[in-house]
């Protein structure tokens, strides 16, 4: 079984070839979901097998590559992307969209979304968690068409990188720094940068750029939000939080962990960890106006903020570049401060993976 799946790649043509003679083309799509995992199957792997019998009978092993290595493998590998990232697939190549948003293009032959029983016409939009084959003689661009993307792909793939913003080198280089963690998501390193984030996030990542997430998880004193369960990590941050004076809740007895929050209450919180604002500010209207004031964000930024929907790669960005941001009052930057407090050490910031400088 193993030698099969060595040699399955260079076989992917047999595969589209196939596809092709029983059902149809792009202009003609007769595939049905029964089919493809029918009678499309059942002929593909006759055929893969015949022909792999037919090389090991010749030649006795594997065929080899440079340096005695087995011939490329068809094994599924994750990548995050960007906008404007592409994904060039030729023949035999498979593609699945995980998070975030994608169009395919082609000038002849044919895309098969495997998972629907279609052919995904050029230009078409890919569906998330759908699998994606590339027909015989195809030769296909997966853009990105979402700020970040997570993709799962298969096949002798190749990738062309925009100069687009890199909210995926950010969310790294702040896990590197111990600033921003991720979720429990199995894909995408975690990151969910393609999700809106909670109030309950936003306040988690506070905390960290505050440099007191461990007197935070230390707490032990009672939450007052009955909304937040008892005995958690959140109840912790949330309640540390109100005693300390950083949050105000939704009302007396509710916080709202899972409640989506926006650009303006995220850049708030921001500006109270760097010394321009705090709790008792409750006209989060010009937030945006002054952290542009205070130089956490540019006129660029702004714009984008106040257009875009607010998801976690936007958390990130503005948490990324605040620590460049002098605090005021001291005379060091949230990043200096931060390593003062032993959050992060110059050596893992040095180290961290590099985000170029793309700011609006």
């Amino acid at each position: 079984m193993r030698k099969r799946i060595l040699i399955l790649l260079p076989l992917c043509v047999l595969a589209a070839a196939v596809w092709a003679a029983a059902a149809g083309d792009a202009a003609d799509p007769l595939a049905s979901l029964s089919y493809l995992s029918g009678v499309f199957t059942n002929k593909v792997d006759a055929a893969v097998d015949a022909a792999v019998d037919a090389r090991l009978d010749s030649a006795g092993e594997l065929p080899k590559e440079n340096g005695g290595a087995p011939a490329s493998v068809a094994v599924w590998t994750e990548r995050r992307m960007k906008r404007d990232d592409i994904l060039q697939a030729v023949t035999g190549d498979g593609v699945l969209l995980l998070a975030g948003s994608g169009q395919v293009s082609y000038s002849s032959g044919a895309v098969v979304d495997v998972t629907g029983g279609t052919v995904l016409p050029s230009g078409g939009t890919l569906a998330a968690r759908h699998r994606y084959l590339v027909a015989e003689d195809t030769a296909a661009n997966f853009v990105v068409t979402s700020k970040t993307a997570v993709v799962d792909w298969q096949g002798a793939c190749t990738f062309h990188d925009s100069t687009s913003t890199d909210y995926n080198a950010m969310a790294a280089a702040l896990k590197a720094m111990h600033l921003f963690q991720g979720s429990y998501t199995g894909y995408g390193q975690g990151f969910d940068l393609e999700a809106a984030p909670t109030r309950l996030q936003a306040l988690i990542m506070f905390i960290r750029v505050l440099g007191e997430e461990n007197e935070a998880l230390a707490w032990n004193g009672t939450c007052p939000f009955h909304d937040v369960q008892p005995g958690t990590n959140g109840a912790k941050y949330v309640g540390y939080a109100y005693e300390k004076g950083y949050t105000n809740g939704y009302s007396a007895t509710e916080f709202r962990p899972s409640s989506p929050v926006n650009a303006r209450q995220y850049t708030e919180f921001i500006l109270r960890a760097l010394g321009y604002s705090s709790a008792a500010n409750t006209d989060l209207s010009d937030a945006l106006a002054r952290a542009q004031s205070a130089s956490l964000l540019t006129e660029g930024e702004t714009a984008m903020l106040q257009r875009d929907p607010f998801l976690r790669a936007e958390l990130v960005y503005i948490s990324y570049y605040a620590l460049e941001v002098p605090v005021a009052g001291t005379g060091l930057t949230l990043a200096q401060r931060l390593m003062d407090k032993g959050v992060f050490t110059q050596f893992e910031r040095d180290s961290a993976p590099p985000v170029l400088n793309w700011r609006l």
